[in-house]
This record gives C-alpha cells, sequence and structure tokens, in this order.
C-alpha cells in the first residue's frame, strides 16, 4: 500500500474511532471520557469541541465530502445551545481556538455569518483582553486581567493574520504584530523555546515549570502567518528554531512525553502537530516533518485496540484504563497531518 492510500485509511479509522468511543446524543456531541462514569460529562469544555470542529474540518479538506462540514457545523451550533446561544465565555484562549475553527468552517463554506462571527470574537477579545498589565497583551481570563500567557497571545496572532489575509483591513495586521512583539518579549527564551505565561500569580513571575507542546507549536503556527501576510523568511527561522527546541526538549524516546493525565493536557500535542504541519507546508524542515511521520507510526504501533485507534498519552504505551476526549482529538489531529504529508512531498531546495 502506498503511503498516501495506508494514512487516508489510517484518518478515516482515526474520525471513526472518534465516533465509536466518544459519540453522545443530543447536544452533548462527545463524551469527554471513554469509558464514561458520572459525572464525567458535567464538564462542558467548549474549546475540546471547538478541536473537534477543527478534526471534522480536517476530514473534509482531505475528503472533500461535504458531510465532514455538516459534522462541523452541527459542533459549532452545539457549543452555542450549550452556551446559551453565545459565542463568548470568561476565557479569551477558549473563545480565540472556537474563532480559528469557525473561520476555517466559514473558508470552506463561504459563509458570511460565519466570518462575522469571527470578527465579533476577535473585536470582543480586543476590547476585553488586551490591557497594560505586564506592558501589553492578551489576559488569559475575565477574573485574571494580569495574568497573560502564550494560549492567549499566540492564537490571537494567528487569527489576526488570517483575517488580514482574507479582508485587508490593515487594522488586523497592526494588532497581530503588536501582540507578536509583546508575546517575544514576554515569553520567548533566546533558544526558541515559549515559556507559559506570566504574572499568574502576581509576582511578574514567568511560569517556567509549565512546559507544554502546545505553547511550542501555537508560537511556530503565529510565525507563520505571520511570515504569509509580511513575506518575511526571518519568522519563518524563528518557526523552525522553536520546532526544533520543542522536540530536543519535550520529546523522549521518539514521542512527545506524557504532560499530564489527560484533560486540557491531551490537546497539546495535537495542536503542536496542527501548527508544525504549517512550517513544513512552508519551508524544509525534514527533521520535523520526520518527526511528525515517526512519532504519529508510533502512536499507531501501540493504540490500537480491536481494530480501532484509542489514544494514550504516551504515544509508545497502550492506552490506560480510560482515555479522554481531548487525547483522541490530538491522535486524529496527527492522523489528518501525517495524511496531508503523505500527498505533498517536500519541498525542493529554494521553493516555499
Amino acid at each position: 500500500m502506498s503511503q498516501p492510500d495506508l494514512w487516508n485509511d489510517r484518518a478515516e479509522l482515526a474520525q471513526r474511532s472518534l465516533d465509536h468511543y466518544f459519540a453522545a446524543p443530543g447536544d452533548q456531541l462527545f463524551d469527554n471520557w471513554h469509558p464514561l462514569e458520572p459525572g464525567d460529562n458535567d464538564v462542558f469544555n467548549y474549546w475540546w469541541l471547538a478541536h473537534a470542529m477543527d478534526v471534522r474540518i480536517d476530514a473534509y479538506r482531505r475528503t472533500a465530502d461535504p458531510a465532514r462540514l455538516d459534522q462541523a457545523a452541527a459542533i459549532l451550533a452545539g457549543i452555542r445551545r450549550r452556551n446559551d446561544g453565545a459565542l463568548f465565555n470568561d476565557y479569551f484562549d477558549d473563545m480565540l481556538w472556537l474563532a480559528l475553527a469557525t473561520l476555517r468552517l466559514a473558508e470552506a463554506t463561504g459563509s458570511a455569518d460565519l466570518r462575522r462571527d469571527v470578527t465579533a470574537i476577535w473585536q470582543h477579545v480586543l476590547d476585553h483582553g488586551w490591557n497594560d498589565h505586564e506592558g501589553g497583551g492578551i489576559a488569559w481570563r475575565v477574573q485574571q486581567p494580569y495574568y497573560k500567557n502564550t494560549p492567549a497571545n499566540a492564537p490571537f496572532v494567528i487569527l489576526s493574520a488570517r483575517l488580514h489575509r482574507d479582508t485587508g483591513d490593515p487594522r488586523y495586521l497592526e494588532w497581530a504584530v503588536r501582540v507578536m512583539d509583546w508575546l517575544e518579549g514576554a515569553l520567548l527564551r533566546p533558544d526558541g523555546f515559549v515559556e507559559d505565561g506570566v504574572n499568574r500569580q502576581e509576582d511578574h513571575g514567568i511560569d517556567v515549570d509549565w512546559r507544554f507542546t502546545y505553547n511550542q507549536g501555537l508560537y511556530v503556527g503565529a510565525c507563520v502567518e505571520l511570515a504569509d501576510v509580511l513575506d518575511r523568511d526571518a519568522y519563518l527561522s524563528r518557526a523552525a528554531r522553536t520546532a526544533r527546541t520543542a522536540v530536543a526538549e519535550l520529546s523522549s524516546d521518539g514521542v512527545f512525553s506524557r504532560e499530564g493525565d489527560g484533560g486540557d493536557e491531551g490537546l497539546f500535542k495535537g495542536i503542536y502537530y496542527r501548527y508544525a504541519h504549517r512550517l513544513v507546508e512552508v519551508q524544509d524542515v525534514p527533521e520535523i516533518r520526520d518527526f511528525l511521520v515517526d512519532s504519529t507510526e508510533r502512536l499507531w504501533s501501540s493504540c490500537l485496540r480491536d481494530g480501532l485507534l484509542l489514544a494514550s498519552q504516551d504515544w509508545n504505551h497502550p492506552p490506560g484504563p480510560k482515555v479522554s476526549l481531548s487525547a483522541q482529538l490530538s491522535a486524529v489531529m496527527a492522523t489528518e497531518v501525517c495524511a496531508a504529508l503523505a500527498t505533498s512531498p517536500p519541498l525542493a531546495a529554494g521553493e516555499r
């Protein structure tokens, strides 16, 4: 079987496995855990569901099957109903995840209404999230305006750059650059490693012990999007440096190390894969391309169960007794990335 066929089949199986293990009736749409126990669905994971939208859109981009867009739209409708009809919540990063997924859905469907939703979220985050604590930046949530972190700021850069690309409105680009400058000044180490946040305890301290893959992936994505709209290769060099540093510092035995016991941490590595893929789409970074594919191969070697994929936190080992929806979504994201890579050969020397 050719590599494109292999990874396409795996991506289809990953999508089916998501439904098999996690599909739930009504607006719940997906259970938070498998197997499900009493209380497991009490939490409304707004931001996990935004990534569930993304994986359905990934499947659409691979197959052109409009049913996948219908699935993404149903998730968005379910999020709004469960959120009392609103787009907004108290977490600025949550809203940005939803905006990024909704913009992809708008681009795929041509929906002007969805684009208006995206711009409404962008303006809401700017109006309520940006402040002068720590010299600027987007706050993590309403209740902590003084606490700034990468998961709120890097997605804002990505969204702003994409909105500028789509609309030509210079205001989006101005804010993308302004927030990126703040992020690089506050949380980027000289070696390219991206710290999680600053001033969480109102002491101006940086959370150097919170070493997460998604912060690295988000900065990579922000660099790639700014490189696209500004045509500045320096951003791609920074992206490649961070992508390599992340693998060097956060992986072990060929895969990213376990980042937690599930919960939100389960999504972190999938976010790295999404945005590292954006990098290798536009610049040849062979060791990153190889890591994405080889580590996902480890996932498929370790986590098949009765012909379906059930993800673990450590892709070198089979899943434990309970698996989070977040971890399963990361596995689907990585597999869709590999399916896309299998159909796009590495860039030739000098090609971008």
